[in-house]
């Protein structure tokens, strides 16, 4: 039967009419992904008129192709000039650039396709095999839980704080009052307005973002005059070949990252309103806390390209299980994306994989060969991107400038997104100076409204705080958050003081509250191996104790 559905599916992909319109979608895609402030959802969303007069299955191919090209997209701009071209490729700059700039933006490139190409890869693996029964997962969510989804989302923001853990969460604190400035999404009550207009609409996201990712680094690149001449090229050796052999080398040597970031991908993707702003963070962090050199991350370190890179197109396979599966779209995408199948009287449901069975594995294949047609695209686009290190940086920095404007403009029209592009671009520029990281403020702005927005919905449901703890998920996450919290200290102290040996018997112990209660059959069994695991800790821990109170 899989195979009738698959060869079915395949006469209705197969023809150079849907190649060349895939082609041109992943294209698009890319374009789209790698300008700042052009967002995937609005080439979606201008891709659908051209759809109406399509076949179901050719109008979602080309779509998708769209989608993965700009989740693919965003890395190049991200890595080469510091600016992620979209929210889905935030922490890919915390490692891409800083790689480009020390002189490997061939390598940083190259592990970028590569992490994107493989991530999209398991996720069409899953997408295939386990879609009904991930999908399940997504009808369990329930506000409680997505808050304390996005609060463990929020303790990244200790990984994220490099040395100064202060100054750090300084930041992350920022960004969460930048993010209540405007109108109360719920209530529609204006916060921190003072009877100004400009206060009142609130801050646009994107605007914040490349205002502190890139005005700041373009004031940063352009303060010095001589330097402001010279190119990146000029300033040191630079390898403009894209080492792609050396890039897959390095994601076999580290494939527990890619294939765990793309897990994380796959399961955000299938919760509704959650996304690749949230995984490509998440999969960062934990790539991070795995890592037996955590204190490379930031620096130019493969792990942090590879882990958001195999999450944020990974994300994408999650995203279109619930919206086949469901009828319920994963993101703003996969909403498009429902549409254009309605506009066909094609109505996605539980049953849809068996009732259309073409159309349902006609997304799987245009799934695949997206990634596989968005890997050769930016295979072929990347050396012309890289040829960005022999342009003076004061050319570069004024062209920049001017497409960022262009791109925070065209979001909603509106002069003040300018405004806010220039206000952030200072605030950043200042903040760089006196050493504060950025990232963790990036955080607060990208999370913050999502977090308020859950809270607020979990509020009005019940004002009962134990709401929090006896929903399994909310439970399970708010546990994680709490050991996430205390990583950094275990990671600064394992193997020195006595304290560390409790950490994992701990963790380990108290993760199986929820997995016994969320019921059925295969969590209690994973509940159960945790237990057996935490019991054999707790066997050994006096001697650990012992041999790290008397290392001698």
């Amino acid at each position: 039967m899989i195979i009738e559905n698959t060869l079915a599916a395949l006469q209705e992909l197969a023809t150079f009419k849907t190649i060349l319109l895939m082609v041109v979608g992943a294209s698009a895609g890319l374009i789209a992904g790698a300008i700042p402030g052009f967002t995937i959802a609005m080439a979606v969303v201008l891709t659908l008129p051209f759809t109406f007069g399509m076949e179901a299955s050719q109008g979602i191919a080309t779509m998708i192709g769209v989608y993965v090209g700009g989740l693919s997209g965003g890395l190049m701009s991200g890595i080469l000039i510091g600016i992620p071209g979209t929210p889905s490729s935030v922490a890919t700059t915390f490692d891409g650039f800083p790689m480009a700039r020390r002189g490997e933006p061939g390598f940083a490139l190259g592990l970028g396709v590569w992490s994107s190409f493989f991530g999209g890869i398991i996720s069409t693996v899953l997408l295939i095999a386990v879609a009904p029964q991930l999908a399940r997962v997504g009808l369990e969510f329930q506000p409680w839980d997505y808050f304390a989804l996005i609060f463990f989302a929020l303790t990244v923001t200790a990984s994220l704080a490099g040395d100064n853990m202060i100054k750090g969460l300084i930041s992350g604190a920022l960004g969460l009052i930048i993010a209540t400035v405007g109108e109360d999404d719920i209530n529609g009550v204006k916060r921190f307005a003072f009877g100004n207009d400009y206060l009142g609409e609130g801050f646009a996201f994107l605007p914040v973002l490349i205002g502190l990712f890139a005005f700041s680094q373009l004031m940063s690149d352009v303060r010095d005059r001589s330097a402001a001449r010279k190119a990146l090229s000029d300033m040191q050796e630079v390898d403009i070949r894209i080492e792609h052999m050396r890039a897959i080398k390095t994601i076999f040597a580290d494939w527990i990252n890619v294939v765990r970031s793309s897990f994380i991908g796959v399961f955000t993707g299938v919760l509704p309103a959650a996304g690749s702003s949230i995984s490509n963070i998440l999969a960062y962090d934990q790539a991070k806390k795995a890592s037996p050199n955590p204190e490379k991350f930031g620096t130019g370190h493969s792990g942090g390209i590879i882990a958001p890179e195999s999450a944020n197109n990974a994300t994408a396979g999650g995203a279109l299980i619930t919206m086949m599966v469901l009828g319920i779209p994963g993101d703003v995408i996969t909403a498009v994306m429902l549409g254009a199948l309605l506009i066909h009287d094609v109505i996605p449901s539980p049953a849809f994989i068996s009732e259309q069975p073409k159309i349902a594995y006609a997304i799987f294949i245009a799934f695949f060969l997206a990634n596989v047609l968005v890997l050769a695209l930016q295979s072929g686009a990347l050396r012309g991107f890289v040829l960005i290190t022999k342009v003076r940086m004061y050319v570069l920095a004024s062209i920049i400038l001017v497409y960022c404007g262009i791109g925070v403009f065209s979001l909603n029209n509106i002069v003040n997104d300018m405004w806010t592009l220039a206000i952030f671009g200072i605030v950043g520029y200042v903040m760089r100076n006196l050493k504060f990281p950025l990232a963790p403020m990036i955080l607060g702005v990208v999370l913050g409204p999502i977090a308020e927005r859950w809270l607020s919905r979990s509020l009005a449901l019940s004002t009962d705080v134990s709401e929090f703890f006896t929903h399994p998920w909310s439970l399970f996450f708010i546990i994680v958050s709490v050991f996430s919290i205390g990583f950094s200290w275990y990671q600064n102290d394992r193997g020195i003081k006595p304290w560390t040996a409790w950490y994992v018997p701990l963790f380990l112990l108290s993760v199986t509250v929820p997995l016994f209660i969320m019921g059925g059959y295969v969590r209690p069994v994973i509940a159960l191996v945790l237990l057996g695991c935490s019991a054999y800790l707790f066997y050994k821990l006096p001697n650990s104790v012992r041999v790290l109170k008397n290392p001698n």
